[in-house]
């Protein structure tokens, strides 16, 4: 594995050894020791999965203190354009987002520290995997609304598909009256 830094404390993308032959490919998609070696802490306790035809976006959500939740994010399937918005009010890059993308031929990771909200564009039907290092509590369940103006995300896209909790969600100038880390 390689662990490329992206100038944000704790935010990595992580490019995985691929081992390939006429009959297919083998990666290891996380191995503790080698985060561990790295100086990254994670203890991942719950892996989801969720299905997005061409064009949904999601997000951008995060679960607050005290079950604020680390991710290790890929694409099993297809594509996607991953963002991560940091929402530490104390980070040099706060209200800053970083945008990667997730390829499932690329087998590319992305470590999403707690204090992040997240969210992804699907550009080609994805399956999209993913670690938590806490367990979801609809409670502690928060977001920032996607096309937010102060953020300035490109998406790319004009008319993505969204879910209407997500239409509703709050944006950053209230998320920052009322920080959740």
């Amino acid at each position: 594995m390689k662990i490329i830094e992206t100038g944000f404390d704790g935010l990595y993308e992580i490019e995985s050894t691929v081992f390939g032959d006429d009959r297919g490919y083998f990666f290891e998609s996380y191995r503790k020791k080698t985060f561990e070696d790295l100086g990254i802490q994670t203890d991942f306790v719950q892996d989801n999965e969720s299905f997005s035809v061409k064009g949904t976006l999601r997000g951008l959500h995060f679960q607050s203190e005290p079950y604020a939740q680390a991710k290790l994010v890929r694409v099993a399937l297809g594509k996607v354009m991953d963002v991560a918005v940091d929402l530490r009010p104390n980070s040099p890059t706060f209200g800053k987002h970083h945008t990667v993308i997730l390829d499932a031929k690329r087998h590319n990771l992305f470590l999403v520290p707690a204090g992040f909200a997240h969210g992804f564009l699907a550009l080609e039907d994805s399956v999209f995997s993913y670690k938590c290092t806490n367990y979801y509590n609809k409670a502690s369940e928060g977001g920032i609304l996607w096309n937010d103006p102060e953020l300035n995300i490109d998406w790319q896209i004009e008319n993505p598909i969204v879910s209407e909790k997500d239409k509703l969600l709050p944006n950053f100038v209230a998320y920052k009256n009322a920080p959740l880390f």
